[in-house]
Order: C-alpha cells, then structure tokens, then sequence
C-alpha cells in the first residue's frame, strides 16, 4: 500500500503537472493554427460561397499543406515520416540532421566547457587576470551570436576550414561563458577556514587547489554544463545559417525557409528542443555518475 501510494504520490507531483501544462498549450496551439489560418481558408475555399460550416472552416485550417501555423498533428506527422520513412544517413532524415548538428553542438560543449574551466582556474589562481580578462569575457556576450557566425565563417573559409570546425567554434563562443562564470564561484566558494585548515598543514597551492577548490566547485560546475549545452546547441543552427549548409537542423530551417514549407520548419525546430533535452539530460546523468563516484571513492 505504502509503494502505491508512494507511485500515486510522484505521478500527482511530478507527471500531472507537466501532462496538464502540455494539454493547456496543446489547446491554445490547436485555437491559433484556426485564427492564423483561417483567413487564408476562407479566401481559398470559401469566398462568395455561402453555407459553410465552422466544422470545415476549423478541419481544414487544421489540414493546409502550407499553413501559417501547422496544428500540431501535422507536425508530429512530419516528424514521424521524416525519421521512420528515410534511413537515418538520408539527407531527407531528420535524424541525420539531428546527428550532423549534435556533432558540432558536442565539439563546441567540450571545446567551450575546457575554455571556460582552464580561465577560471588562471582568474582564481592569479588574481590580476581577474581585472584584466573578466571585464572582456562579459564584454564578448554582448556581441549577439548572429554577427559573430559570419565572421568566423568568412575568417575560417579563408584557410579552407569548413564544416564542422565553424560551426563547433560559435557553439564554443557560447558555451564557455556560463561555465567560466560559475567556476570562479565555485573555486572560490571554500571558506577562510578550510584554506587556513590546509595552510597548518603545509598543503601546496596546488594541493589546495585540487584538494579544496575543485570539489568545492563541483555543484556549480555541472548546473552550468546543462546551461552551456542547451546554449551550444543554438550556436550550432545559427552557425549553420549563414553557410547555406546541407546538412543540419539549421540546414533544414533554411530549406523550408526557401519554399515556405512551415511544417518542415516547426518539425526542425521541435527536434532542436527535443534534442537539447537529450543533450541536457546526458549532461545530468555524467553529473550522477560522478557524484555516486565521488561518495564511493
């Protein structure tokens, strides 16, 4: 009795919630794609017919091939097709996309979140770096991602580098921000008695440092993983824009872009969130792995 009341408990607390919120935006997104696309289906179909009904005014805003704003079937339609209708090496696969954007979404991550612990080491460490580097590493997210994606593309074209080196290097740009941020939180978290603790006991500066400062910064390090990662992932479709890539959710934006295909365009977009759930959610499960490593060993 007590397991079932516990599941019952969790399903209330933790599912019903997000299960009602998904309804709720279901019904307003279904009540949209009607006022969106209802102009265009009354001129097309019913101008200067009289008779109509609601019920076909509401089915076929809910069934337009190039609607303002699909209804959410035709995108969970698109999707499924697009994934279960193409091998996943098609360029017509959403999931070859999905791979070729994740590629340079997990290049930028590692490249952005060892650039952002190696500066926050280097600031805590010497603390003149602080005052001279800090106030530059918030002025470099200021610059809005869209402008800086041409010019490395332009910069790193000239040397012949493209493909996933580009696209990796704007995920990189932000991605190392929040990571450098919370690292020097982190690293300076521990209090004057600990350091005064390791001093009485002649601990080098770099026995401090790993012994003290680096698991003191651990709670703080992997929460802004899951920042960086999600923030990676936008770096990587925008880097694909400005290139005119074939392949890659940015890719995939541009093409229906192109012939105004909305459903392609939304049927990328919900796989770019649902593909940062997954990035997200790895994050999360590397930061259990090594919290249940650190309490064993």
């Amino acid at each position: 009795m007590k397991t079932e009341a516990t599941g019952s408990t969790r399903f209330t607390e933790n599912v019903l919630p997000v299960l009602t919120v998904l309804a709720a935006l279901l019904l307003v997104w279904y009540a949209a794609a009607v006022w969106l696309n209802a102009p265009q289906v009354i001129e097309r179909n019913f101008d200067g017919q009289p008779g109509w009904s609601w019920r076909e005014l509401v089915t076929l805003t809910w069934s337009m091939d190039r609607p303002i704003l699909p209804a959410p079937h035709q995108i969970a339609l698109d999707m499924f097709r697009s994934i279960f209708d193409w091998p996943p090496d098609s360029p017509r696969s959403l999931l070859y996309h999905a791979a070729v954007t994740s590629g340079a979404t997990l290049l930028g991550f590692v490249l952005g979140a060892l650039l952002g612990v190696a500066l926050a080491a280097l600031i805590v460490n010497l603390p003149t770096l602080e005052r001279a580097m800090f106030p530059w590493i918030i002025a470099s997210q200021t610059v809005p991602v869209l402008a800086i994606a041409p010019i490395v593309i332009v910069i790193l074209g000239h040397f012949n580098l493209t493909g996933l080196l580009p696209k990796a290097l704007i995920s990189m740009y932000l991605c190392f921000f929040p990571v450098v941020v919370a690292m020097v939180k982190g690293l300076r978290a521990p209090g004057v008695f600990e350091r005064e603790l390791l001093y009485t006991y002649a601990a080098s500066k770099g026995q401090t440092f790993w012994k003290l400062r680096v698991p003191a910064a651990m709670p703080f390090l992997f929460p802004s993983l899951r920042v960086a990662i999600a923030a990676g992932l936008v770096g990587a479709i925008v880097g694909e824009l400005p290139t005119g890539a074939q392949a890659g959710l940015g890719a995939r934006l541009l093409t229906g872009s192109y012939y105004g295909n909305t459903v392609q365009i939304w049927s990328a977009l919900v796989m770019a969130a649902l593909l940062g759930l997954v990035l997200t959610a790895l994050v999360s499960l590397a930061e259990r792995v090594v919290i249940v490593k650190g309490k064993n060993g």
